[in-house]
């Protein structure tokens, strides 16, 4: 008994080969699935941080621009109290009206100063607008996707050496993104 061979125009193994061109195409899909899914992931931390030192900064501004009208409402009383006490010093009567006056542009000097610093500490937290967050979690993506060569040698590029080696915030890597 001899094996007879296939009939002329089959392939050998046909079936065999459409089950491993299936997994291929699944593995395939997969992989594009999961990487769409962590771009729009990516996309909504992006999205998310934005939103939140943008809150930040209207806030500091906001607090900032109360403490300008603290500021200038100290300027008219300063402004009042001068003119009371321009009248205290005419031949009138002794009234010292002016106190009041200046009492409440220091209150208002004071108030304006805590604005300011609330105001500058807002801002500061607030800048720059940057999704470090987002930046850091596509850079580890992008790491750990490029990290093995062919042999399954983890590769260092001369660029990822550099970017571990630099000062560490993502603005300032040097990178050229490939």
């Amino acid at each position: 008994m001899s094996a007879e061979p296939p009939p002329v125009g089959t392939r050998v193994g046909a079936s065999a080969s459409r089950g491993v061109d299936h997994n291929i195409a699944k593995a395939i899909t997969d992989v594009s699935e999961r990487a769409t899914l962590l771009v729009r992931e990516e996309i909504e931390l992006a999205k998310a941080e934005m939103t939140l030192k943008a809150t930040r900064l209207a806030k500091g501004a906001v607090v900032g621009i109360a403490a300008g009208v603290f500021f200038m409402t100290a300027l008219v009383f300063a402004l009042i109290g001068c003119a009371w006490i321009i009248y205290f010093y005419l031949p009138v009567n002794d009234f010292a009206f002016f106190w009041g006056f200046f009492a409440m542009a220091v209150i208002l000097v004071l108030l304006g100063v805590i604005a300011g610093l609330i105001a500058a500490r807002a801002v500061k937290l607030g800048t720059p607008p940057v999704p470090n967050m987002a930046i850091e979690e596509a850079r580890k993506i992008r790491e750990s996707v490029g990290s093995t060569g062919a042999n399954g040698v983890p590769a260092a590029s001369p660029a990822a050496t550099a970017t571990t080696a630099s000062a560490g915030d993502g603005a300032a890597s040097g990178e050229d993104g490939g």
